[in-house]
């Protein structure tokens, strides 16, 4: 198939195709940054973000090609979770300021190349100190590659296949460029995702539309994940009547449904086509169906979510009641927002003067918009984002550019063990600058780590690691891994500790037995007796221990 210009429809096609072929691939990709914590979740975060972005695009009514890119960068953008997810949301930003110089409702060739070279220029321009070896080395690389034989392409397809597949040979040299991939036997995990949905528009163009799969949500080598937790609970069915069964296309509807749940069966026959599809949001799908015909059977049934996911939902209205309250409340002076992981870690940030506890950071990195409903939540003048994890700084700094009418700082804690300890020093009577100051200060003081376990084989900073081995990690370095949980905490230790060490925290996790709480101040005080050892219980997943030492 040639395709020589791009219009709206198959450009929504080449998008939604892209984002069903990384939603059907994502525990691979999640699986690549598994190394070797079992706290990979790149896949997941990816296709979070473009299917937020496809969400907006499917409820755009508008035929202007321009108008479906801006909403398309828009949801992308308020979904964008991760790292690699708000790359990717600029990359679709991109691909919307590059359309703003065509001339018709659709892209020729030169216009196309204009929208990779600008996906390319606005993706590297959101990342203060660009890292090569990663998402970002793809994007680039493929976009000048492509470029550079430009004139060789008669038809887009040939053109974005050599794209692609450009893309590929540079995710394949990433570990060239960045040795902890190469020392850990895996290519970029966000390289790996673009890919993905690069190769989806690839089979849009041809012709291919593809449908969301029930695969794994995870691989075997990766230990958890988001989506096991997801459940969709309305089994929906019902029957259309056709409008114009000549141009019905039950591809696209299949396509578009299963971004919105599972258990997804379409059936056409002759004029009549019967959908059978469990979701959260049997709402938008009767909408999406009824733009085909009108319906002739319908049937919504509540199949009762779990009692957990109720008190969830229970939560997430009174929040929404509470923002409503607070939006006719004067603002108060300052904020703390934090991002956390575990019941018993979020209780003592709120206990040290949190405000807001956005629940995530390791296997669940929040998006741009729970940053940004979260400060409108507050209702403050002054904001500060603590956000405990390096993944989840990009989002917490683009909802803060997003703000208006409140001062939002992102505070430089990547760890939990940095932002609890910030919170000594902060002072809701001090100034935003004052503050910042003193709680940066006191993060460059302390000294974090984990104990948690291996998933794969591999050699990092030689240090021989064997799955199933339990680590223990310095400041975001590996410094030991052997069979024993409590050999790996004392090796780690005895990196951490000092004679200047003065007060040691553990957050214990889920796992962790009374018995084996019990030894840790004993291991402390063996190496340094002055400590003053806290224990919390931190209830988190992944990681037994989290230490901080000030």
């Amino acid at each position: 198939m040639s395709v020589t210009t791009i219009d709206v429809d198959l450009f929504r096609k080449m998008v939604i195709n892209g984002a069903i072929n990384l939603k059907n691939n994502h525990a691979e990709v999640d699986a690549l940054n598994v190394f070797p914590v079992p706290d990979g979740d790149t896949g997941t975060n990816m296709s979070m973000t473009v299917t937020s972005g496809v969400r907006e695009l499917e409820n755009c009514e508008s035929s202007s090609i321009i108008e479906n890119a801006k909403v398309l960068s828009r949801g992308a953008l308020m979904g964008a979770r991760g790292n690699s997810g708000v790359i990717l949301s600029q990359f679709f930003r991109g691909l919307y300021v590059g359309l703003k110089e065509i001339k018709e409702n659709y892209l020729t060739i030169e216009d196309f190349m204009n929208c990779l070279l600008s996906g390319r220029k606005i993706a590297y321009k959101a990342v203060m100190t660009p890292v090569e070896g990663t998402i970002l080395t793809v994007v680039r690389e493929a976009a000048e590659k492509t470029q550079e034989h430009f004139s060789e392409f008669k038809t887009i397809d040939e053109l974005l296949e050599f794209y692609y597949s450009e893309a590929q040979k540079t995710l394949a040299n990433t570990p060239e460029l960045l040795p902890v991939l190469k020392e850990a036997g895996v290519v970029d995990s966000g390289g790996a995702g673009f890919c993905k949905i690069i190769e989806g528009m690839v089979m849009a163009l041809k012709g291919e539309i593809l449908e969301a799969t029930d695969a794994k949500e995870k691989s075997e080598s990766a230990a958890s994940t988001v989506d096991t937790e997801i459940k969709f609970g309305y089994c929906t069915e019902f029957i259309v009547e056709l409008k114009k069964p000549e141009t019905f296309e039950e591809r696209e509807l299949t396509a578009t449904l299963s971004l919105l749940g599972d258990s997804l069966v379409v059936v056409r026959d002759d004029k009549v086509v019967k959908v059978h599809v469990h979701t959260n949001r049997p709402g938008r799908v009767l909408e999406i169906a009824q733009k085909s015909g009108e319906f002739i059977t319908l049937k919504i049934e509540n199949m009762r979510l779990q009692h957990s996911h109720l008190q969830e939902g229970a939560k997430a209205v009174n929040e929404e009641k509470a923002k409503e309250v607070k939006a006719n409340e004067p603002k108060k002076e300052f904020a703390l927002i934090a991002v956390c992981f575990g019941d018993g870690i979020v209780q003592t940030f709120k206990e040290l003067g949190v405000d807001y506890v956005i629940e995530g950071g390791q296997t669940m990195n929040p998006s741009t918009e729970a940053f940004v409903s979260a400060i409108k939540a507050v209702n403050a003048k002054n904001v500060i984002i603590i956000p405990n994890n390096g993944n989840v700084v990009m989002a917490a700094k683009q909802a803060a550019s997003m703000t208006r009418g409140t001062k939002v700082e992102v505070l430089l804690a990547k760890t939990i063990a940095q932002g609890y300890a910030s919170l000594i020093n902060y002072n809701p009577e001090a100034s935003m600058d004052e503050n910042l100051a003193a709680m940066n200060e006191q993060i460059k003081n302390v000294k974090s780590g984990e104990i948690t376990y291996s998933v794969r084989d591999t050699e990092i900073n030689g240090v021989k690691i064997t799955a199933g081995d339990y680590m223990g990690i310095a400041d975001g370095e590996i410094v030991i891994s052997v069979k024993e949980e409590m050999d790996a905490l004392k090796g780690l230790l005895e990196k951490m500790l000092t004679d200047e060490s003065e007060i040691i925290t553990f957050f214990c996790g889920k796992d962790v037995k009374d018995e084996d709480k019990a030894l840790l101040e004993d291991a402390c005080l063996a190496i340094n007796p002055d400590l003053d050892v806290e224990i919390i219980d931190g209830k988190q997943d992944i990681y037994s221990y989290i230490i901080a030492v000030e």
